[in-house]
This record gives C-alpha cells, structure tokens and sequence, in this order.
C-alpha cells in the first residue's frame, strides 16, 4: 500500500526497513500512469514503505529538496538516504532498482545533497 507523505510522517516506520518515496507532481501525465506501477509495487513488497509525495502539493514537507525531472525515486533506510534520482517510470526497471538497493544499499562514495538527507532525517520521525 503506498501512503501520501503526510500521513507517512505523522506516523513513521519504528524498524529499518527500506522507505521508498516517489516524487512526482500531479499535473505530469507520466506520473499519474507511474502511481499504478508504484502501487503494484508496493503491494508486492510488503515488507517496505512506499510513500507518494507532491512536489507542489507536499513542497512544506520536502523542504528545499529539488526534483528535476519525475518520476524522481529517493530510498532510505533508517532515515540514510541510498538512492536519489530519476527512474524510468517502468515496472521492471523499478522493481530491480528497489531490489539491488535493498540488497546492497548505496555505493560507499555517494554525496547526497543536504536536501536529501533533511528529508531522510523527516522520514524517520
């Protein structure tokens, strides 16, 4: 089940398990088709938290955060950000993102803006 961001943050996850946020706008027709990929994704990965976030509608909630292009994905684990980008808004390459992330986690190089952690930070209550 995705969850709108709101509703995400006044009740937080207590354990680590992976939050995957999906930064979108509800004006961008490739975002209101991506809602459908992301629901089915969720429903298949019920051991994580999959939260739908308004640039527009949550940007008080995001803070400064800046979405280039959409859909943007941002994966956390305990409030550590893994992943922040654009994806191809596809099934396949989604999920198999989600996947290698949750096995893996981030590089050990990788520089997430302070946006990005600030929300990570939000995610975790």
């Amino acid at each position: 089940m995705t969850q709108p961001l709101a509703a995400f943050l006044a009740q937080p996850p207590t354990d680590d398990r992976l939050v995957v946020v999906a930064l979108c706008a509800s004006w961008c027709g490739t975002c209101r088709e991506f809602a459908a990929t992301f629901a089915d994704l969720a429903a298949t990965h019920a051991d994580m938290a999959f939260v739908w976030a308004d640039v527009e509608d949550d940007a008080d909630l995001l803070g400064d955060l800046d979405v280039e292009n959409f859909p943007t994905l941002a994966l956390y684990r305990a409030g550590t950000p893994l992943h922040f980008g654009v994806s191809l808004p596809q099934p396949p390459v989604v999920a198999r993102l989600i996947e290698a992330v949750a096995k893996y986690g981030a590089p050990g190089n990788v520089d997430f803006a302070e946006e990005v952690r600030e929300l990570g930070a939000r995610l975790t209550g």
